[in-house]
């Protein structure tokens, strides 16, 4: 009697390893660049907002005693009567616009149009003081019409030389930055650079002002105590017994409404969108410095021989680093057509005619049921696994015909 042993069930093939298969230390090695740029990146965008968080930190902040704050300025309004509130919304500051009450706008640049408009038609009808600091082109045409700004000036010590009380009173402070000039009837331009005012007070309708303070130098907490600056932002701010500090803030609603620009647009500075262009510029002529053509190629006869796998794997390598099915499927298509014209009796003119070699291959082979059309002329692969597919049905026929 003897055993009987069951047959065991086919075991399926291990999947096979090329050296074309992703590896993970492939996949590293064409990553790290670009994580490389983005973390620089990124510490980049960590370092500039920790520098610009330690310098503009509280900037003309009545609340922050830093030098570039305004603490020092708000205590000495209190001092003297004057009642401080602070808003960060256009709600806030339009709806405390009134006769007896003095608008502080610390940023009208960063207002939207819209904004802009609505301020505009609040003071006017409110009949009160308003006080622009720094005011540019992008706002001065909607918040002080009929007023044309020149190139900003360096802040220094500077006489009045007008007839406004508050500078006189004040005498030598710090002025300078934007600089303004109007025919307006009844406006009075102190402290002059260059023939152009860096103080300019515009009457407005209904028994109001505007003022535009070119620098808010006097308003800094180091700055205060020099100079004249104390008493010109006292009379300044303090002429009626309310002051609305407005300090325009991204939060705030009525950024989003109306207007053809985005908020977001509005509060970047123009050189930030000028050094953003510069290194569009300079990207693009990195660019085409490096896409540069060296010359034609020039035939070089290898030092050492290299086997034909490690240059089929070398190059299959190159084509799978691209993505370049295209090419691939391309030259083995083309590669097995001139191995077939032989063998078939067709002139090598003729190997690349679609109409006689698929004819001359049909006649050789009449039952094979591969598409010939398609498998010798066809369109590129859609993926990695159709290019080896064609791969392998190419290597089919051609022996199909050599055995034939």
């Amino acid at each position: 009697m003897t055993d009987t042993v069951a047959p065991t069930a086919p075991t399926a093939p291990a999947p096979v390893s090329t050296s074309t298969s992703p590896t993970a230390r492939r996949i590293w090695t064409r990553g790290r660049g670009i994580l490389l740029a983005l973390v620089l990146l990124l510490a980049a965008g960590l370092v500039l907002a920790a520098i610009g968080s330690g310098d503009e930190h509280g900037r003309l902040d009545p609340r922050a005693a830093d030098p570039l704050g305004s603490r020092a300025a708000a205590e000495l309004l209190k001092d003297h009567g004057v009642s401080v509130r602070i808003t960060t919304t256009l709600r806030g500051a339009t709806s405390a616009a009134g006769p007896d009450s003095t608008l502080l706008v610390t940023a009208p640049d960063l207002l939207s149009k819209a904004q802009q408009r609505t301020l505009r038609a609040a003071v006017v009808a409110g009949g009160g003081r308003t006080v622009l600091l720094e005011a540019g082109p992008a706002s001065t045409p909607i918040l002080a019409p009929g007023v044309d700004t020149g190139t900003p000036a360096e802040v220094s010590a500077l006489r009045p030389r007008c007839g406004f009380p508050a500078a006189q009173s004040a005498g030598t402070a710090d002025a300078g930055g934007g600089r303004y000039v109007t025919d307006l009837p009844g406006t009075t331009a102190c402290y002059p650079v260059g023939g152009m005012a860096t103080l300019l007070r515009v009457p407005d309708a209904h028994a109001g002002e505007t003022v535009l303070l070119g620098s808010a130098a006097p308003l800094y907490n180091d700055r205060l105590g020099k100079r004249g600056n104390a008493s010109l932002a006292l009379q300044i701010l303090g002429s009626r017994p309310h002051l609305v500090w407005y300090l325009p803030s991204l939060s705030d609603a009525s950024a989003s409404d109306g207007g053809g620009q985005s908020a977001f647009l509005d509060l970047i500075p123009s050189g930030w969108l000028w050094g953003f262009l510069q290194l569009l510029i300079a990207a693009g002529l990195a660019a085409v410095w490096r896409a540069r053509r060296l010359g034609p190629l020039v035939a070089e006869r290898l030092p050492v021989a290299v086997p034909a796998a490690e240059a089929t794997e070398g190059r299959a390598r190159l084509y799978r680093s691209t993505r370049s099915r295209d090419r691939a499927a391309a030259i083995l298509r083309a590669a097995t057509r001139e191995r077939l014209a032989p063998l078939l009796g067709i002139r090598p003119a003729d190997a690349h005619s679609p109409e006689t070699l698929t004819s001359a291959v049909s006649a050789l082979l009449p039952s094979t049921d591969l598409d010939l059309p398609f498998l010798l002329f066809g369109p590129a692969p859609s993926d990695d696994s159709a290019l080896v597919r064609l791969a392998d049905q190419l290597d089919a026929l051609e022996r199909e015909v050599r055995t034939s």
